[in-house]
């Protein structure tokens, strides 16, 4: 009883100070006559967005302008954990090897990269990028390939409507390969038989999709882009800004991730390798389904939290003009004045993108956790 009326208690306090803080802003907002609200959100932005990936022109609305931004944060976060945490990982291994140079070289990676103030290499990176030459002296390394000072141009799918077909076809058969690699484990562990699985895979994510592919004919044309005076038209053109920020999220936290995944493998008893390296497997399949599977119970916990830093350190994108939510909102900021709604809506998506990354981690964690009997 005594602790359901001390949390009653602490709510009341909680609620009594946030509506303090409401009603104290709204009257300080009133005295000077700002506006105040979220009805701003349905007026014409008159913003310019440069890279969006839902349609959108500066006569759409506040609201779709911020949507456009806040998708552009999840754009270059989800790319940078992908590529941070492949990058990291092979750095992390690469620094037990036992070939000298390669693990002092992997050494002076991390102490080089994860020392140096992360702000500081995004200017660097993009000053490199500014350095590259126009359009019309563009680096053409292959054909379709374009690097020059409006970023990195290269050829892209025609996509047609029998594309996503195809790939929902894909999709589907990667997931009952799965569900159906599951089984022939679980029935390997019951009966002591391997069986094959291969063959499955090859029917449901290659021989599915080619079907699809033929009956509904999707052509395999491709968008090529193509130099003009001073832009390129054609393909996909990834900016400098987008190039810079994603580069710079990449090496910088590889750094981190490449330490948590070296300290996961050394947490592994080393009569565990004995034990593989005695029962004849190769290193390769001891570091595969021997050390990995027990290091990542260590390593998830503080991998989340680099996840959650990488997804924070997006925001830094507004100090090299990328568009992401905090760019968007604070031009929409020196718009309209509504500092307070706006600053909330950054907080509110941070905050969604944090918890969303630690409920799916956690939710991992939990299923690789060592489970006693």
């Amino acid at each position: 009883m005594r602790r359901v009326v001390w949390q009653v208690l602490a709510a009341l306090i909680v609620i009594g100070v946030f509506s303090w803080l409401i009603g104290n802003a709204q009257a300080n907002l009133g005295a000077r006559n700002v506006a105040s609200g979220f009805g701003f959100l349905q007026r014409e932005a008159g913003l310019p967005i440069a890279e969006h990936l839902i349609p959108y022109t500066p006569a759409d609305s506040y609201l779709r302008a911020l949507v456009v931004g806040m998708l552009n944060t999840l754009w270059v976060a989800f790319w940078g954990i992908v590529l941070a945490t492949i990058l990291g990982t092979v750095i992390g291994v690469a620094r037990l090897s036992k070939n000298w140079l390669l693990a002092k070289l992997m050494s002076a990676y991390v102490e080089f990269f994860r020392d140096l103030p992360l702000l500081l290499q995004l200017f660097l990176w993009y000053a490199l990028l500014q350095g590259l030459p126009p359009v019309r002296q563009a680096i053409h390394p292959i054909a379709g390939v374009y690097l020059s000072n409006r970023g990195l141009s290269f050829p892209v799918l025609d996509w047609q409507t029998a594309h996503s077909w195809t790939l929902l076809a894909f999709i589907l058969g990667l997931i009952a390969t799965v569900i159906s690699a599951k089984r022939a484990t679980r029935k390997s562990l019951d009966d002591g038989r391997q069986r094959a699985t291969w063959p499955t895979a090859v029917l449901l994510m290659a021989v599915m999709p080619a079907t699809v592919v033929i009956t509904l004919g999707a052509p395999f044309a491709l968008d090529m882009p193509s130099p003009q005076s001073f832009n390129i038209r054609g393909g996909v053109t990834v900016s400098p800004e987008f190039f810079a920020l994603l580069f710079g999220l990449v090496i910088y936290n590889a750094a981190f991730i490449a330490e948590i995944v070296r300290s996961g493998i050394q947490s592994v008893s080393h009569g565990q390798i004995e034990a593989s390296r005695a029962l004849g497997l190769k290193s390769s399949n001891t570091l595969k389904w021997i050390v990995f599977p027990q290091a990542l119970r260590v390593i998830v916990p503080p991998l989340t939290s680099q996840y959650l830093n990488l997804a924070k350190q997006s925001s830094l994108a507004v100090a090299i003009g990328y568009q992401d939510i905090v760019s968007i909102a604070t031009t929409a900021m020196n718009q309209n004045g509504q500092a307070v709604e706006l600053v909330a809506i950054i907080m509110g998506v941070y905050l969604t993108i944090s918890l969303s990354i630690s409920a799916l981690m956690n939710h991992y964690n939990a299923r690789i956790a060592l489970v006693e009997r």
